[in-house]
């Protein structure tokens, strides 16, 4: 009776699950019918032309918008362009070029590369790649950089055109630029990125640094964008043991569940660490200083990471198509989320949020840290800006431009020419109001809809209290940019140092006057002060 009484329940539980299944196959049927309904009377019966291709590309990444900035759709053409740029990568510039303002500009040069050796400079202005005009951003750039290994560049410099024959060869930028001992006993790694072989290159680092018996190092991993997690994993795994819990993934995809811990005995699991972030160090970042930090095996010193702890996974698509899709989220060994931004929601309410609410986790040695909210430093170093000022300057090159003038105006020559002055600041100030008028605070974008919408229905009379507010917005912004001033100096110095120098040169200017890597030399030159930290 008993065996029977169970055995009904699990048949119970079966079929209430086939039935649950059903309804979400036949809704997602139902679905695709009025959608596939839909394009096709829309191919075939609208008034003009259409384009089948463009409207599936429209359609499915609105649809993908609304999920996260990272489900995104690629179509055959996009898959194309990708393999084109994978392969052109194996021979490529030794450069950093950008569009800017519809001029394919050289940002950075590359020690040795194919454009140092060919003579060419930051600034410089790419018009012709073997004599093909390249004057916009939908010239076919890395189509015409692949393939035969020597390729004419015509460019503008100071206004007279030029050309010069580039021999391109395997130009490979590596993701450890600088490995030094400072102060005689404080070891530095700065780390990029995490690509195939980051972690063989940090331990490379710290082995030619342990030879020299530091009795503490450094770890960089600010404006680190991220990368592959197994070189996460193995960066981690060069301070813990063997066996060690790095990260997890949770999915409603049980597939999806994994653990990832290190595979292999450490390097070194007794000499302080310190581990440097910012808000520009995102995913593989988090997921080293997060586990360091969890696992009571480094101070975290910097600013409040990025926050993105969402994984992705690549599907095929009929067609050469592909669909890069957020299966899962990442967390850390204390069980915290590393995902600030709370994209669940942005889908109910049209507007994309941090995560308000935030659980406390503790660290091994009992620390609390906090879920949803990127990595929160140990040590917070820097202003905290309330419009992301230092997020926006470092967008559309902005940086690179006024520095590019101030070298051309100032004749920049040397280090000791890179001075920057209050009255420069100020410039510099006034140059990003300007060319930032079209960025807006939600506030901002709240009081032009009342506007907009005052004006409708003829309330003309509250323009004052509108020009007023925004006024006051206004002067929050510039007050918000003049606490930074010490911060956006030294981002000046350092572009300035990049556009005259090498890039490889520019992480060993960086040391110097970093308040961040001075605060993490101070904190490791005392062990009581460091372990403080850690209990």
């Amino acid at each position: 009776m008993k065996n029977t009484f169970f055995t009904s329940i699990l048949l119970l539980a079966v079929v209430m699950f086939i039935s649950s299944l059903k309804y979400d196959l036949f809704e997602i049927s139902k679905q695709l019918e009025i959608y596939n309904t839909v394009f096709k009377n829309i191919n075939i019966n609208y008034v003009d032309e259409t384009d089948p291709a463009k409207l599936t590309k429209i359609g499915v990444s609105e649809i993908l918008s609304s999920l996260d900035p990272y489900t995104v759709y690629s179509s055959e053409n996009d898959v194309e362009k990708a393999k084109i740029d994978l392969a052109g990568g194996i021979f490529s510039l030794g450069a950093s070029i950008s569009y800017i303002k519809n001029k394919l500009t050289i940002l950075k040069i590359y020690k040795k590369s194919s454009a140092d050796l060919s003579g060419l400079k930051p600034g410089d202005i790419i018009t012709k790649i073997n004599n093909i005009s390249v004057d916009n951003p939908d010239s076919m750039v890395d189509v015409l950089l692949l393939g035969k290994k020597d390729v004419i560049i015509s460019f503008i410099r100071n206004g007279v055109e030029n050309s010069v024959l580039l021999r391109k060869k395997n130009n490979k930028i590596k993701s450890v630029p600088i490995y030094k001992i400072l102060n005689d006993k404080t070891g530095y790694i700065a780390l990029t990125k995490f690509t195939k072989g980051a972690a063989k290159e940090v331990e490379s680092a710290l082995k030619f640094l342990m030879v020299d018996e530091i009795n503490g190092l450094i770890l960089d991993l600010r404006d680190n964008p991220g990368g592959l997690l197994n070189e996460a994993v193995d960066v981690v795994n060069l301070f813990v043991e063997k066996d060690e819990l790095v990260v997890y993934t949770k999915s409603n995809n049980d597939k999806y569940n994994q653990q990832f811990v290190t595979k292999k005995q450490p390097l070194n699991t007794d000499i302080p660490v310190t581990v440097l972030i910012n808000e520009q160090s995102a995913s593989a970042s988090e997921i080293v200083a997060g586990a360091l930090q969890d696992l009571d095996r480094a101070v975290i010193i910097g600013k409040q990471s990025f926050g993105k702890g969402l994984v992705q996974n690549i599907v095929s698509l009929p067609y050469g198509g592909q669909m890069k899709i957020t299966v899962s989220k990442y967390y850390t060994p204390s069980g915290r989320c590393i995902q600030s931004y709370d994209y669940a929601n942005s889908l109910k309410t049209g507007v994309t949020k941090r995560f308000e609410e935030t659980q406390t986790f503790t660290t091994k040695n009992g620390r609390v840290v906090y879920n949803n909210a990127g990595i929160i430093p140990d040590i917070k170093v820097g202003v905290k800006s309330k419009f992301d000022i230092i997020k926006e300057i470092k967008k559309d090159n902005l940086l690179f431009r006024f520095a590019l003038n101030f070298c051309k105006t100032n004749n920049v020559t040397t280090i000791k020419d890179i001075k920057i002055k209050k009255e420069t600041f100020n410039d510099f100030m006034s140059f990003y109001f300007l060319e930032k008028n079209e960025f807006e605070t939600k506030t901002e974008k709240t009081i032009a809809l009342l506007k907009n919408t005052a004006k409708d229905e003829g309330l003309f009379l509250i323009d004052n209290e509108i020009k007023s507010l925004n006024n006051i917005i206004k002067k929050e912004k510039k007050e918000a940019f003049e606490k930074l001033e010490k911060e956006i100096i030294q981002l000046l110095k350092n572009k300035i140092f990049e556009i005259v120098f090498y890039n490889e040169d520019f992480s060993s200017f960086t040391l110097k006057n970093d308040f961040t890597i001075e605060k993490a030399v101070s904190v490791l030159s005392s062990f009581k002060v460091y372990y403080s930290f850690l209990k």
